[in-house]
């Protein structure tokens, strides 16, 4: 045991004496900068398919709605709230993992579902052929088996999909009003996203960022190639 705890000591002293500053560097500016001002996310899955594909890596503004004590979701100053259309950072309500969707309705908004049409605030969002462009990086089995669209609402539009072979329950759902302090979140990829249609609205303390951009971009089905064309893409 003696032994063993000269060791340790010996290793600390070590990494102290050599990586001291490097350690402090990540424990007082990395840690804090990345857990209250900005930091980075990356995604595994479709969910928000045409617009972030997996193995993107995605700039998160964590100022965009409020200052928070690192480590924490204790506010220290109120910056703003989410607003339709945003793609919002927020903790999972069923396990706490850290999810990206997009706001789709706001507190005391009615929102509705028929078929993949979403209404709000009995207003039917319409839908318009979508670029060409926006879906050239996604795999083409995909792209043929999919519908894809720019969902327009008053001065908000993005891209959406839906994919009729998948059997999905929450293609629809009766109107729906946000409670105060929560916000309805969906995926982009309507078929294949877990959100609120599932586990309902998400409280506003949860959100803890807004996503901004595409910083890097690699190709999972591709041996992990890059996708420079996605480099400092801009989100919608």
């Amino acid at each position: 045991m003696k032994v063993s705890h000269m060791l340790i000591c010996r290793w600390l002293r070590y990494l102290c004496r050599e990586y001291g500053a490097i350690l402090l560097f990540i424990l007082f500016v990395v840690i804090p900068v990345r857990s209250s001002l900005a930091d980075w996310n990356a995604v595994p899955s479709g969910s928000m398919n045409p617009t972030i594909l997996e193995g993107d890596l995605i700039f998160v503004n964590k100022a965009a709605y409020d200052l928070r004590v690192p480590l924490t979701l204790k506010r220290l100053k109120h910056l703003g709230n989410p607003e339709r259309g945003d793609i919002c950072v927020f903790f999972s309500p069923v396990d706490r993992t850290r999810i990206v969707k997009r706001v789709v309705a706001l507190p005391g908004d009615r929102v509705e579902l028929e078929n993949n049409h979403l209404m709000i605030n009995g207003i039917m969002c319409e839908y318009s052929p979508l670029q060409e462009e926006v879906m050239e990086d996604m795999a083409a089995e995909l792209k043929q088996s999919s519908i894809f669209a720019q969902e327009i609402y008053g001065d908000k539009q993005h891209a959406v999909m839906s994919t009729p072979r998948l059997s999905s329950h929450v293609r629809s759902f009766p109107e729906f009003i946000v409670p105060d302090g929560h916000y309805f979140i969906m995926g982009d990829n309507r078929d294949n996203s877990m959100d609120s249609r599932h586990y309902g609205p998400v409280e506003r303390r949860l959100i803890i960022g807004k996503a901004h951009a595409v910083i890097g971009s690699l190709d999972m089905r591709n041996s992990y190639r890059p996708r420079l064309q996605r480099f400092f893409h801009s989100l919608e």
